[in-house]
């Protein structure tokens, strides 16, 4: 399982842990990743996803899942957000 968010696409970083008499060491930054379920009111379902924190707040800041999968980019999303964002689009043409 990789450490991506499934959402952001936000993933480990590199950088350098500096020591107090200045060594530099080599070492990842692993972002925030949670386990959430997140309903989306457009299909009434429940999808478990992998979301960072910032993402999460992100989500909650657009306005819920459906309005946050609206906006974002495809090549961000992990395929199973993409396919969620299809189903989604589906369902809003439909009605």
């Amino acid at each position: 399982m990789s450490r991506v968010c499934e959402l952001t696409g936000k993933g480990p970083m590199s950088g350098n842990t500096i020591s107090h008499a200045n060594n530099k060491t080599r070492r990842r930054f692993l972002p925030n990743l949670n386990e959430v379920t997140l309903i989306s009111d457009v299909l009434g379902k429940a999808f478990k996803l992998r979301v960072s924190a910032a993402g999460l707040r992100t989500v909650d800041h657009r306005g819920g899942l459906d309005a946050f999968l609206a906006k974002a980019k495809d090549d961000e999303l992990s395929v199973a957000a993409q396919q969620i964002k299809k189903d989604i689009a589906k369902a809003q043409a439909a009605a």
